[in-house]
């Protein structure tokens, strides 16, 4: 009995000194409230009381920033909210140079978001989202690159408008659409006016053209099986009974 209590209280020391840390961690070691290095993956020992082990996580971590109101260039007030990713790739700045860096950078992300859009007007937020998320990205990462924090990637997920922009942008985009009708109509009235064009030359320079699309034009109306069939009779062939009544 008298050896069973310093058994055990050397067990309790051992366990508390032996620290696994997994591939993706590292320990940031203080030794009397002192920064004394980094150290993992692995096992590592740490001895009580006078040391003390802080984990840092290298995942990266993705992280939604919360819907912001944001008013851009043009005065429209929209809701915009993103998703941000990031990782640590120095334990030591993470943990002495902020006190908490994932509240940090979701701090950084939803002010640099409302600053980064409200210089943006919003035919640019809808069109430009892949040049807005770089913008994003470097303004973030220069901010938090002090903090050994890494931003890989910032995206923006969704873009709420409000229901009378959204009903003038659908206006908008029905104007469009109808524009775009017309000017394929136009452009295939102009294209069938140069095609009648080119066939009515060739017409006037072969006129037994114009007699062998006449026979054509009778087969056509003929397989119709129409109770009244119409012969249109060439100019050519009354023209002498024409001068005829003329002379009379």
């Amino acid at each position: 009995m008298p050896y069973l209590i310093p058994l055990i209280l050397l067990a309790a020391v051992i366990y508390n000194s032996v620290k696994i840390l997994m591939e993706y961690e590292r320990g940031v070691i203080f030794f009397l409230g002192k920064f004394q290095e980094v150290k993992g993956p692995g096992l590592i020992i740490v001895f009580p009381i006078v040391q003390k082990m802080l984990r840092v996580n290298l995942q990266i971590v993705t992280m939604e920033v919360p819907a912001q109101d944001v008013i851009t260039r043009d005065n429209v007030s929209v809701k915009v909210n993103a998703v941000i990713f990031f990782r640590v790739v120095d334990p030591q700045r993470a943990i002495l140079a902020v006190q908490d860096y994932l509240y940090s950078a979701s701090q950084i992300a939803q002010t640099t978001l409302r600053s980064v859009l409200g210089q943006s007007q919003l035919d640019e937020l809808l069109s430009k989202r892949e040049e807005i998320n770089v913008q994003l990205q470097r303004v973030i990462d220069q901010q938090t690159e002090p903090w050994g924090v890494k931003v890989t990637a910032v995206e923006v997920k969704n873009v709420d408008l409000p229901q009378e922009m959204q009903r003038a942008i659908a206006k908008q985009a029905e104007a469009e659409r109808e524009r775009r009708a017309k000017v394929i109509h136009a452009e295939g009235e102009f294209q069938a006016a140069q095609k009648l064009s080119e066939a009515a030359e060739v017409i006037a320079r072969n006129p037994i053209a114009l007699q062998l699309r006449y026979l054509q034009t009778l087969v056509e109306v003929a397989a119709e099986k129409n109770s009244t069939t119409i012969f249109p009779v060439p100019i050519d062939i009354i023209s002498p009974f024409l001068q005829a009544m003329k002379k009379s």
